[in-house]
């Protein structure tokens, strides 16, 4: 069945960086554009950042743009977001998503 489990997740301090990743199984992850998500305490999940089958596409959210970068490998089947000059606003649970399918996610605080 299809798995997505999302890791790199942490706390850091604002201006930071932290790289998540998200590990796939169970499709043909070559095959689908993957999202990521982020839902903060008492906030609905948002759509974060997206990349194409082949990584040439990329789409990201305003508060993101120009500060988070989303990669693939598709010969390991895993996503990436590099996520530099961090902000408070930044805390969340981010999720990797394909279809109607999600992860578990992975908590990140940005704070000093």
């Amino acid at each position: 069945q299809v798995q997505l489990v999302e890791s790199g997740g942490g706390s850091v301090q604002p201006g930071g960086s932290l790289r998540l990743s998200c590990a796939a199984s169970g499709f043909d992850f070559s095959n689908y554009a993957i999202n990521w998500y982020r839902q903060a305490p008492g906030q609905e999940r948002e759509p974060v950042a997206s990349i194409s089958q082949t990584g040439g596409i990329t789409n990201y959210a305003d508060s993101v743009r120009g500060r988070f970068t989303v990669s693939r490998d598709n010969a390991k089947n895993t996503m990436y977001l590099q996520m530099n000059s961090m902000k408070p606003e930044d805390t969340a649970v981010y999720y990797c998503g394909v279809l109607h399918y999600r992860g578990q996610g992975t908590q990140v605080t940005v704070s000093s």
